[in-house]
Protein backbone atom coordinates (compact mmCIF):
# COMPACT_ATOMS: atom_id res chain seq x y z
CA UNK A 1 0.00 0.00 0.00
CA UNK A 2 2.85 2.33 0.88
CA UNK A 3 4.48 1.69 -2.53
CA UNK A 4 1.21 2.53 -4.28
CA UNK A 5 0.90 5.76 -2.26
CA UNK A 6 4.49 6.73 -3.11
CA UNK A 7 3.92 6.05 -6.81
CA UNK A 8 0.78 8.20 -6.76
CA UNK A 9 2.65 11.07 -5.12
CA UNK A 10 5.45 10.82 -7.64
CA UNK A 11 2.98 10.77 -10.53
CA UNK A 12 1.20 13.83 -9.14
CA UNK A 13 4.51 15.67 -8.70
CA UNK A 14 5.53 14.78 -12.26
CA UNK A 15 2.20 16.06 -13.59
CA UNK A 16 2.64 19.32 -11.67
CA UNK A 17 6.12 19.78 -13.07
CA UNK A 18 4.85 19.18 -16.60
CA UNK A 19 2.01 21.67 -16.03
CA UNK A 20 4.47 24.27 -14.74
CA UNK A 21 6.72 23.68 -17.74
CA UNK A 22 3.73 24.06 -20.05
CA UNK A 23 2.71 27.28 -18.31
CA UNK A 24 6.26 28.63 -18.53
CA UNK A 25 6.42 27.78 -22.22
CA UNK A 26 3.07 29.49 -22.86
CA UNK A 27 4.18 32.62 -21.00
CA UNK A 28 7.46 32.70 -22.91
CA UNK A 29 5.58 32.40 -26.19
CA UNK A 30 3.22 35.13 -25.05
CA UNK A 31 6.08 37.46 -24.18
CA UNK A 32 7.54 37.01 -27.66
CA UNK A 33 4.18 37.67 -29.33
CA UNK A 34 3.51 40.67 -27.07
CA UNK A 35 6.77 42.15 -28.28
CA UNK A 36 6.02 41.25 -31.89
CA UNK A 37 2.66 43.03 -31.48
CA UNK A 38 4.42 46.13 -30.08
CA UNK A 39 2.04 46.41 -27.12
CA UNK A 40 4.46 48.33 -24.87
CA UNK A 41 4.91 51.25 -27.28
CA UNK A 42 1.17 52.02 -27.36
CA UNK A 43 0.22 51.16 -23.79
CA UNK A 44 3.01 52.96 -21.94
CA UNK A 45 3.56 56.69 -21.46
CA UNK A 46 7.07 58.11 -21.15
CA UNK A 47 8.21 57.67 -17.56
CA UNK A 48 5.07 55.69 -16.66
CA UNK A 49 4.40 52.14 -15.55
CA UNK A 50 4.77 49.63 -18.38
CA UNK A 51 1.49 48.61 -20.06
CA UNK A 52 -0.59 50.78 -17.69
CA UNK A 53 -1.95 52.84 -20.59
CA UNK A 54 -2.59 56.56 -20.92
CA UNK A 55 -0.72 57.25 -24.17
CA UNK A 56 -2.52 59.86 -26.29
CA UNK A 57 -3.46 59.28 -29.92
CA UNK A 58 -4.49 62.49 -31.67
CA UNK A 59 -6.86 61.66 -34.51
CA UNK A 60 -8.99 63.78 -36.88
CA UNK A 61 -12.06 63.29 -34.66
CA UNK A 62 -10.43 63.75 -31.24
CA UNK A 63 -7.93 62.24 -28.83
CA UNK A 64 -7.90 58.62 -27.69
CA UNK A 65 -5.93 57.25 -24.73
CA UNK A 66 -4.66 53.68 -24.60
CA UNK A 67 -6.11 51.53 -21.79
CA UNK A 68 -4.40 49.75 -18.93
CA UNK A 69 -3.66 46.15 -19.99
CA UNK A 70 -1.96 44.98 -16.80
CA UNK A 71 -3.81 42.27 -14.80
CA UNK A 72 -5.23 44.77 -12.30
CA UNK A 73 -8.88 43.80 -11.74
CA UNK A 74 -10.15 47.29 -10.97
CA UNK A 75 -8.48 49.33 -13.73
CA UNK A 76 -6.89 46.78 -16.06
CA UNK A 77 -7.87 43.44 -17.61
CA UNK A 78 -7.50 41.21 -14.56
CA UNK A 79 -11.10 39.99 -14.62
CA UNK A 80 -11.31 39.40 -18.38
CA UNK A 81 -12.18 35.90 -19.60
CA UNK A 82 -10.36 34.17 -22.45
CA UNK A 83 -13.30 34.74 -24.78
CA UNK A 84 -13.45 38.46 -23.97
CA UNK A 85 -9.75 38.90 -24.61
CA UNK A 86 -9.87 37.00 -27.91
CA UNK A 87 -12.92 38.99 -29.01
CA UNK A 88 -11.12 42.28 -28.33
CA UNK A 89 -8.20 41.34 -30.58
CA UNK A 90 -10.13 39.55 -33.31
CA UNK A 91 -13.35 41.59 -33.43
CA UNK A 92 -12.57 44.88 -31.68
CA UNK A 93 -15.26 44.16 -29.09
CA UNK A 94 -14.06 43.70 -25.54
CA UNK A 95 -15.56 43.15 -22.10
CA UNK A 96 -19.27 43.96 -21.72
CA UNK A 97 -19.56 44.43 -25.50
CA UNK A 98 -17.42 47.56 -25.56
CA UNK A 99 -16.40 48.50 -29.10
CA UNK A 100 -12.87 49.75 -29.73
CA UNK A 101 -11.74 52.32 -32.25
CA UNK A 102 -9.35 51.24 -35.04
CA UNK A 103 -6.49 53.16 -33.40
CA UNK A 104 -6.28 49.80 -31.62
CA UNK A 105 -5.08 47.63 -34.53
CA UNK A 106 -7.55 44.79 -34.13
CA UNK A 107 -8.06 44.91 -37.91
CA UNK A 108 -4.58 43.35 -38.08
CA UNK A 109 -4.69 41.31 -34.88
CA UNK A 110 -7.78 39.57 -36.25
CA UNK A 111 -5.39 37.47 -38.36
CA UNK A 112 -3.93 35.95 -35.18
CA UNK A 113 -5.24 32.52 -34.14
CA UNK A 114 -6.86 32.02 -30.75
CA UNK A 115 -3.86 30.14 -29.36
CA UNK A 116 -1.48 33.03 -30.08
CA UNK A 117 -3.85 35.54 -28.53
CA UNK A 118 -4.27 33.44 -25.40
CA UNK A 119 -0.49 33.13 -25.13
CA UNK A 120 -0.35 36.96 -25.01
CA UNK A 121 -3.04 36.93 -22.31
CA UNK A 122 -1.08 34.37 -20.30
CA UNK A 123 2.00 36.59 -20.43
CA UNK A 124 0.10 39.76 -19.50
CA UNK A 125 -1.53 37.96 -16.57
CA UNK A 126 1.89 36.83 -15.32
CA UNK A 127 2.91 40.46 -14.78
CA UNK A 128 2.41 42.59 -11.68
CA UNK A 129 -0.92 44.46 -11.74
CA UNK A 130 -0.82 48.26 -11.89
CA UNK A 131 -3.76 50.20 -10.49
CA UNK A 132 -4.07 53.13 -12.89
CA UNK A 133 -7.53 54.36 -13.93
CA UNK A 134 -7.94 55.04 -17.65
CA UNK A 135 -7.83 58.57 -19.04
CA UNK A 136 -11.14 59.63 -20.55
CA UNK A 137 -11.13 59.98 -24.32
CA UNK A 138 -11.88 63.40 -25.82
CA UNK A 139 -13.96 62.44 -28.86
CA UNK A 140 -16.46 64.73 -30.56
CA UNK A 141 -20.03 63.74 -31.45
CA UNK A 142 -21.01 61.54 -33.26
CA UNK A 143 -17.71 59.68 -33.10
CA UNK A 144 -18.02 59.21 -29.33
CA UNK A 145 -20.95 56.84 -29.94
CA UNK A 146 -19.13 53.52 -29.81
CA UNK A 147 -22.12 51.54 -31.07
CA UNK A 148 -21.44 53.11 -34.47
CA UNK A 149 -18.34 50.91 -34.72
CA UNK A 150 -20.68 47.98 -35.39
CA UNK A 151 -21.30 49.39 -38.85
CA UNK A 152 -17.61 50.31 -39.33
CA UNK A 153 -16.62 46.73 -38.53
CA UNK A 154 -19.22 45.39 -40.93
CA UNK A 155 -17.66 47.45 -43.71
CA UNK A 156 -13.93 47.21 -42.95
CA UNK A 157 -13.16 44.30 -40.58
CA UNK A 158 -12.33 41.02 -42.30
CA UNK A 159 -12.56 38.98 -39.06
CA UNK A 160 -10.59 36.06 -40.45
CA UNK A 161 -7.41 34.26 -39.45
CA UNK A 162 -4.17 34.13 -41.40
CA UNK A 163 -3.95 31.34 -43.94
CA UNK A 164 -0.59 30.32 -45.38
CA UNK A 165 -0.16 30.55 -49.13
CA UNK A 166 0.86 27.06 -50.33
CA UNK A 167 2.55 28.61 -53.36
CA UNK A 168 4.99 30.49 -51.15
CA UNK A 169 7.85 29.33 -48.92
CA UNK A 170 7.54 28.82 -45.18
CA UNK A 171 9.81 31.85 -44.71
CA UNK A 172 7.56 34.06 -46.86
CA UNK A 173 4.47 32.92 -45.00
CA UNK A 174 6.10 33.58 -41.63
CA UNK A 175 7.00 37.09 -42.78
CA UNK A 176 3.48 37.68 -44.12
CA UNK A 177 1.97 36.63 -40.78
CA UNK A 178 4.27 38.88 -38.76
CA UNK A 179 3.83 41.93 -41.02
CA UNK A 180 0.09 41.65 -41.60
CA UNK A 181 -0.88 40.21 -38.21
CA UNK A 182 0.86 40.94 -34.88
CA UNK A 183 3.35 43.39 -36.40
CA UNK A 184 0.45 45.41 -37.93
CA UNK A 185 2.91 47.33 -40.14
CA UNK A 186 0.19 48.50 -42.51
CA UNK A 187 -1.66 50.32 -39.71
CA UNK A 188 1.05 53.01 -39.77
CA UNK A 189 2.53 52.61 -43.24
CA UNK A 190 -0.73 52.58 -45.26
CA UNK A 191 -2.83 55.69 -46.03
CA UNK A 192 -6.35 55.76 -44.57
CA UNK A 193 -9.59 56.64 -46.30
CA UNK A 194 -12.19 59.14 -45.10
CA UNK A 195 -13.60 56.53 -42.73
CA UNK A 196 -10.14 56.00 -41.17
CA UNK A 197 -9.81 52.50 -42.61
CA UNK A 198 -6.53 51.51 -44.27
CA UNK A 199 -6.62 51.71 -48.06
CA UNK A 200 -5.98 48.22 -49.42
CA UNK A 201 -5.23 49.57 -52.90
CA UNK A 202 -2.35 51.63 -51.45
CA UNK A 203 -0.99 49.11 -48.97
CA UNK A 204 2.35 50.04 -47.37
CA UNK A 205 2.59 53.23 -49.52
CA UNK A 206 3.31 55.42 -46.48
CA UNK A 207 1.26 57.72 -44.28
CA UNK A 208 1.48 60.80 -42.06
CA UNK A 209 1.29 60.34 -38.27
CA UNK A 210 1.20 63.67 -36.50
CA UNK A 211 4.55 65.30 -37.17
CA UNK A 212 6.13 62.04 -38.38
CA UNK A 213 5.93 60.31 -41.73
CA UNK A 214 5.76 56.52 -41.89
CA UNK A 215 7.57 55.95 -45.18
CA UNK A 216 6.60 53.76 -48.10
CA UNK A 217 7.79 50.21 -47.30
CA UNK A 218 6.41 48.48 -50.38
CA UNK A 219 8.72 46.74 -52.86
CA UNK A 220 9.03 49.83 -55.08
CA UNK A 221 12.75 50.42 -55.70
CA UNK A 222 12.58 54.22 -55.70
CA UNK A 223 9.84 55.03 -53.19
CA UNK A 224 9.85 51.86 -51.12
CA UNK A 225 12.42 49.36 -49.87
CA UNK A 226 12.78 47.30 -53.05
CA UNK A 227 16.40 48.37 -53.56
CA UNK A 228 17.43 47.65 -49.96
CA UNK A 229 19.58 44.54 -49.51
CA UNK A 230 17.97 42.09 -47.09
CA UNK A 231 20.81 42.60 -44.61
CA UNK A 232 20.13 46.37 -44.60
CA UNK A 233 16.47 45.76 -43.79
CA UNK A 234 17.38 43.33 -41.00
CA UNK A 235 19.85 45.86 -39.57
CA UNK A 236 17.24 48.62 -39.69
CA UNK A 237 14.61 46.48 -37.97
CA UNK A 238 16.92 45.09 -35.29
CA UNK A 239 19.13 48.12 -34.61
CA UNK A 240 17.18 51.10 -35.95
CA UNK A 241 19.67 51.99 -38.66
CA UNK A 242 21.10 50.89 -41.97
CA UNK A 243 23.78 53.39 -43.08
CA UNK A 244 22.93 54.87 -46.46
CA UNK A 245 19.36 53.50 -46.37
CA UNK A 246 17.46 54.51 -43.27
CA UNK A 247 17.54 55.70 -39.67
CA UNK A 248 14.54 55.04 -37.41
CA UNK A 249 13.09 58.01 -35.55
CA UNK A 250 9.91 58.90 -33.68
CA UNK A 251 7.30 56.11 -33.57
CA UNK A 252 9.50 53.82 -35.67
CA UNK A 253 12.32 54.17 -33.16
CA UNK A 254 9.82 53.15 -30.47
CA UNK A 255 8.87 50.09 -32.52
CA UNK A 256 12.53 49.07 -32.76
CA UNK A 257 13.14 49.70 -29.07
CA UNK A 258 10.10 47.88 -27.69
CA UNK A 259 9.40 45.30 -30.36
CA UNK A 260 11.53 44.58 -33.41
CA UNK A 261 14.92 44.26 -31.73
CA UNK A 262 13.61 41.33 -29.71
CA UNK A 263 12.59 39.27 -32.73
CA UNK A 264 14.67 36.27 -33.77
CA UNK A 265 17.01 36.77 -36.75
CA UNK A 266 15.01 34.26 -38.77
CA UNK A 267 11.81 36.23 -38.20
CA UNK A 268 13.48 39.50 -39.20
CA UNK A 269 14.76 37.86 -42.37
CA UNK A 270 11.26 36.55 -43.07
CA UNK A 271 9.84 40.07 -42.70
CA UNK A 272 12.42 41.38 -45.18
CA UNK A 273 11.60 38.61 -47.67
CA UNK A 274 7.88 39.32 -47.46
CA UNK A 275 8.14 43.13 -47.68
CA UNK A 276 10.27 42.88 -50.82
CA UNK A 277 7.54 40.79 -52.44
CA UNK A 278 4.65 43.19 -51.78
CA UNK A 279 3.00 45.21 -54.60
CA UNK A 280 5.14 48.21 -55.56
CA UNK A 281 3.57 51.58 -54.72
CA UNK A 282 5.19 54.49 -56.56
CA UNK A 283 4.24 57.28 -54.19
CA UNK A 284 5.60 59.20 -51.25
CA UNK A 285 9.16 60.37 -50.64
CA UNK A 286 11.77 58.88 -53.01
CA UNK A 287 15.13 57.75 -51.77
CA UNK A 288 17.82 60.17 -53.00
CA UNK A 289 20.79 58.98 -54.99
CA UNK A 290 23.73 58.62 -52.60
CA UNK A 291 25.67 61.69 -53.63
CA UNK A 292 26.11 65.12 -52.09
CA UNK A 293 23.92 67.82 -53.60
CA UNK A 294 25.84 70.53 -55.41
CA UNK A 295 23.16 73.22 -55.02
CA UNK A 296 24.89 76.59 -54.99
CA UNK A 297 24.73 78.32 -51.63
CA UNK A 298 22.44 81.32 -51.47
CA UNK A 299 22.82 84.25 -49.07
CA UNK A 300 19.97 82.83 -47.01
CA UNK A 301 21.90 79.59 -46.48
CA UNK A 302 24.58 81.29 -44.37
CA UNK A 303 22.75 80.87 -41.07
CA UNK A 304 21.93 77.22 -41.80
CA UNK A 305 25.52 76.44 -42.79
CA UNK A 306 26.85 78.10 -39.63
CA UNK A 307 24.42 76.24 -37.39
CA UNK A 308 25.30 72.95 -39.10
CA UNK A 309 29.02 73.61 -38.61
CA UNK A 310 28.53 74.61 -34.97
CA UNK A 311 26.02 71.98 -33.84
CA UNK A 312 25.89 69.11 -36.34
CA UNK A 313 29.37 68.64 -37.80
CA UNK A 314 30.64 66.76 -34.76
CA UNK A 315 28.55 63.80 -35.96
CA UNK A 316 27.62 64.58 -39.59
CA UNK A 317 30.25 65.51 -42.18
CA UNK A 318 29.64 67.94 -45.03
CA UNK A 319 30.22 65.12 -47.53
CA UNK A 320 27.21 63.27 -46.10
CA UNK A 321 29.12 60.54 -44.27
CA UNK A 322 29.19 60.00 -40.55
CA UNK A 323 31.92 61.58 -38.50
CA UNK A 324 33.32 58.81 -36.24
CA UNK A 325 30.53 56.35 -37.10
CA UNK A 326 28.67 55.31 -40.28
CA UNK A 327 25.42 55.42 -38.28
CA UNK A 328 25.46 59.21 -38.73
CA UNK A 329 25.48 58.93 -42.54
CA UNK A 330 22.97 61.31 -44.15
CA UNK A 331 23.40 60.26 -47.77
CA UNK A 332 20.66 58.06 -49.17
CA UNK A 333 18.12 58.83 -46.42
CA UNK A 334 14.54 59.79 -47.24
CA UNK A 335 14.69 62.11 -44.24
CA UNK A 336 16.86 64.53 -46.23
CA UNK A 337 14.85 64.17 -49.44
CA UNK A 338 11.38 65.05 -48.17
CA UNK A 339 10.65 68.63 -49.33
CA UNK A 340 8.38 69.09 -46.30
CA UNK A 341 11.20 68.01 -43.96
CA UNK A 342 8.64 66.13 -41.85
CA UNK A 343 10.88 63.62 -40.08
CA UNK A 344 13.87 65.95 -40.17
CA UNK A 345 11.92 68.46 -38.09
CA UNK A 346 10.64 65.65 -35.88
CA UNK A 347 14.15 64.53 -34.95
CA UNK A 348 15.45 68.09 -34.61
CA UNK A 349 12.64 68.93 -32.20
CA UNK A 350 12.49 65.67 -30.28
CA UNK A 351 15.96 64.19 -30.60
CA UNK A 352 16.70 60.50 -30.79
CA UNK A 353 17.48 59.22 -27.32
CA UNK A 354 15.65 55.91 -26.90
CA UNK A 355 17.08 53.42 -24.44
CA UNK A 356 17.88 50.77 -27.04
CA UNK A 357 20.13 53.07 -29.05
CA UNK A 358 23.88 52.95 -28.61
CA UNK A 359 25.88 56.12 -27.95
CA UNK A 360 26.68 56.45 -31.67
CA UNK A 361 22.96 56.41 -32.52
CA UNK A 362 21.71 59.08 -30.16
CA UNK A 363 20.90 62.62 -31.16
CA UNK A 364 20.15 65.46 -28.72
CA UNK A 365 16.94 67.50 -28.66
CA UNK A 366 17.46 70.87 -30.39
CA UNK A 367 13.86 71.99 -29.95
CA UNK A 368 14.34 73.80 -26.65
CA UNK A 369 17.63 75.52 -27.40
CA UNK A 370 16.95 76.86 -30.90
CA UNK A 371 14.34 79.20 -32.34
CA UNK A 372 11.94 78.34 -35.13
CA UNK A 373 13.99 80.56 -37.45
CA UNK A 374 17.22 78.75 -36.60
CA UNK A 375 15.73 75.27 -37.01
CA UNK A 376 14.18 76.28 -40.33
CA UNK A 377 17.56 77.52 -41.50
CA UNK A 378 19.55 74.44 -40.55
CA UNK A 379 16.75 72.17 -41.81
CA UNK A 380 16.79 73.92 -45.19
CA UNK A 381 20.55 73.59 -45.37
CA UNK A 382 20.38 69.84 -44.69
CA UNK A 383 17.62 69.29 -47.27
CA UNK A 384 19.45 71.22 -49.99
CA UNK A 385 22.89 69.89 -49.15
CA UNK A 386 22.13 66.17 -48.87
CA UNK A 387 18.85 65.70 -50.75
CA UNK A 388 17.65 66.41 -54.26
CA UNK A 389 14.17 67.82 -53.54
CA UNK A 390 15.33 71.45 -53.12
CA UNK A 391 13.19 71.55 -49.97
CA UNK A 392 12.95 74.82 -48.07
CA UNK A 393 11.56 75.19 -44.55
CA UNK A 394 10.06 78.24 -42.91
CA UNK A 395 9.69 79.19 -39.23
CA UNK A 396 5.97 78.48 -39.64
CA UNK A 397 6.77 74.91 -40.71
CA UNK A 398 8.76 74.47 -37.51
CA UNK A 399 6.01 75.99 -35.37
CA UNK A 400 3.43 73.65 -36.89
CA UNK A 401 5.67 70.65 -36.21
CA UNK A 402 6.17 71.78 -32.60
CA UNK A 403 2.39 71.90 -32.14
CA UNK A 404 2.09 68.30 -33.40
CA UNK A 405 5.13 66.99 -31.55
CA UNK A 406 3.78 63.78 -30.03
CA UNK A 407 7.11 62.11 -29.38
Amino acid sequence: MKAIHTAAVLALASACLHAQADDAGLIQKGQYLTRAADCVACHTVAGGKELAGGLAFKLPFGTLYSPNITPDKATGIGDWTDDEFVSALQKGVGKDGKHYYPAFPYTSYTLMPREDILAIKAYLFSLAPVNQPPTENAISFPFNQRWGMFFWNAAFLGDKRFEADPKQSAEWNRGAYLVEGPGHCGECHTPRNIAQAVSSSRSLAGSLLGNWRAYNISSDTQYGIGAWPNEALVSYLSKGYAPGYGMAGGPMADAVEHSLRYLEPGDLQAIAVYLKSTPARAEGVPRPTPEVSQVAAEPGDALGRKLFADSCAACHRLDGTGNQTPVATLLGLKTVNDPAGTNLLGVLLGGHLNGAAGPDQRMPDFGKGYSDKELAAVGTFVLRRFGQSDGRLTPQNVAESRALNLH
